[in-house]
């Protein structure tokens, strides 16, 4: 089971995108736990996951976030601009996926 975690400013903004992946995930047989969660719950939610992906909207908060996720081996990256804004749920997850497998 791949955990993904997917944050933003408040949680609402990738939840369309936590949507489209979970659907790509299913189609191609892969099993996922996708949840998004607003910057605010991050302290809180992070160590439940493999990976931590953000939104363009905190992506200046990429250096604080990334550090706090290094202690527990977690890695923390911004979600491609155009995968986001196009909501590509297929090219997200196989980066979600990638960074898991790079550190796993």
């Amino acid at each position: 089971m791949f955990k993904i975690m997917l944050c933003c400013s408040a949680g609402m903004s990738t939840s369309m995108l936590v949507r489209k992946m979970r659907v790509v995930a299913e189609e191609k047989g892969i099993p996922v736990e996708i949840d998004a969660f607003g910057v605010s719950e991050f302290d809180i939610q992070f160590p439940h996951y493999q990976v931590v992906l953000i939104g363009p909207q905190v992506k200046y908060m990429l250096g604080m976030l990334s550090e706090k996720a290094a202690a527990h081996g977690i890695p923390v990256q911004p979600i491609d601009m155009m995968d986001y804004g196009m909501q590509r749920g297929d090219k997200v997850l196989d980066y979600a996926l990638s960074l898991i497998n790079a550190t796993h």
